[in-house]
């Protein structure tokens, strides 16, 4: 005969078992795309008419918040430093790369893996870095427990495959891994027969990694970071003519059946209610000839302060905590991610140094119906392009095409509301009183900004390590 169980022992096991969960810290799984625009999946207004349904994210669009003004930096080196650090890059010297200068960022600054992994995450990353490329700069530097991927950027994959590339003279572009605390090792060359495959190999290792973290029962954070559909545009060989509409189609194809894969796995290993799932782009769409993708709604393309370049597609899951079916206009920066995660993990950001990512917990949680954030200030390279503000923006510096235009400095500002004028293209005028109010808000704004960076001079790119501020 079973012995029967008090009732208020089993309260007790229910109470404790319950607080537990409760308690337990989320898995945060983050899929980064390279240089998506805004209007290319179904759910921003693309889909079948740029060649591909994207049932799979369209899927998890419906299954927490879409973002319509999620923004990121105009380009991949300054986007992922701002997602890492929570700072904008011209406070860390990683707005821009140039061949030749050392790049990335310092060990000074203190990453979201090095943040989560002291919060007892096992952390990993799979996938484009593009942060530094030199022994002390590789993402297991810099907080990760593991890697694999490529240190650079995809259109490097090209380099080899011209018929005058000369490997005595040029680095042959590789793919790497590495654990922390050890050396990366060249795993093989990065050309186009490796390009093509990647974004599998990097779903699969993954997957892989959610799967020995769960069985080794810790949290963990998964940051992928995908190549596509960052020129050459090339899809994988399963998906070459896949949609009859040529290689972006078959690329969007491949980039929301690997979502797919990430998410199945999600729920495959029973953990979909304790893991955070953000799925967003570094920026706006490619503009090189035959690897140009839309910006759907907005006009431009990285590498400009218009629109197009900023906003970037962007969702959250979180189940039974960010309320199903959510589509927000309300701005948010991605150097917002690194201090909201932290709120979830419970761990502190820095306060030693300048942060400028709010934590927007409340906001996506539904404890208030604003986002923490109004505006932010738009760097291409280290100067001030424009500030965008509310519904407003207002230009500095004005390019509409960031490879063959040179910025041009405005004697007077332009100044567009968003609303009325989303495509950027009727500027108002600074005598048009009713318009132009809000010019001396947003001035006070980049004038404090540029206050902080007197207080805390920003690391000048190239800046080797140990790295300590003056101040």
């Amino acid at each position: 005969m079973k012995k029967l169980v008090p009732l208020c022992l089993l309260a007790f096991c229910l109470l404790t078992n319950a607080n537990a969960q409760k308690n337990e810290k989320p898995n945060i799984v983050v899929m980064m795309v390279d240089n998506l625009g805004w209007g290319e999946l179904g759910c921003y207004g693309g889909g079948i008419l740029r060649g591909t349904e994207t049932p799979q994210l369209d899927k998890l669009a419906s299954e927490g918040i879409r973002f319509l003004n999620f923004n990121a930096e105009t380009q991949c080196t300054p986007s992922r430093s701002a997602f890492m650090t929570g700072r904008h890059p011209i406070r860390s010297g990683t707005t821009k790369v140039v061949w030749g200068i050392l790049y990335g960022l310092t060990q000074w600054e203190i990453t979201m893996a090095e943040l989560l992994s002291d919060q007892g995450y096992k952390t990993g990353m799979f996938g484009k870095w593009h942060l530094g490329d030199v022994e002390g700069r590789f993402p297991t530097d810099q907080g990760f427990d593991e890697w694999y991927g490529i240190a650079n950027t995809t259109d490097e994959s090209q380099y080899s495959s011209h018929y005058w590339f000369d490997p005595e003279v040029a680095e042959v572009p590789v793919v790497q891994e590495s654990t922390k605390g050890k050396k990366p090792i060249t795993v093989k060359n990065y050309d186009i027969p490796a390009r093509k495959v990647i974004d599998e190999e990097l779903t699969l290792k993954s997957i892989d990694f959610m799967k020995r973290s769960v069985k080794a029962k810790k949290p963990f954070f998964a940051f992928i970071p995908f190549t596509q559909p960052h020129q050459p545009v090339i899809p994988h060989p399963d998906f070459e003519g896949k949609t009859g509409n040529g290689n972006y189609a078959d690329v969007m194809a491949e980039i929301d059946y690997r979502a797919g894969q990430i998410l199945q796995s999600i729920d495959d290993l029973k953990i979909r209610d304790n893991t955070i799932v953000i799925w967003l782009s570094d920026n706006g769409p490619e503009q090189a000839t035959g690897h140009h993708g839309t910006a759907g709604f907005w006009r431009g393309f990285y590498f400009t302060a218009l629109e197009g370049s900023l906003r970037v597609p962007a969702m959250i899951r979180w189940p039974g905590k960010v309320k199903t079916g959510q589509v927000t206009n309300e701005i948010m920066h991605i150097t917002d991610l690194m201090p909201t995660l932290a709120a979830v993990s419970g761990a502190q950001m820095p306060k030693d140094r300048m942060i400028d990512g709010v934590n927007q917990l409340d906001f996506l949680l539904g404890k208030q119906e604003k986002s923490n954030r109004e505006g932010f200030p738009v760097y291409n390279g280290d100067d001030l392009f424009a500030y965008k503000w509310r519904n407003w923006k207002i230009h500095f510096k004005w390019l509409e095409n960031g490879y063959f235009e040179q910025a041009q400095t405005l004697n007077v500002p332009k100044l567009f509301n968003l609303i009325e004028d989303p495509k950027e293209l009727y500027s108002i005028e600074i005598g048009d009183l009713s318009g132009a109010w809000m010019a001396p808000v947003v001035m006070k704004k980049i004038v404090a900004f540029q206050g902080s960076l007197m207080k805390e001079p920003p690391i000048k790119t190239g800046t080797p390590d140990p790295y300590v501020p003056n101040n």
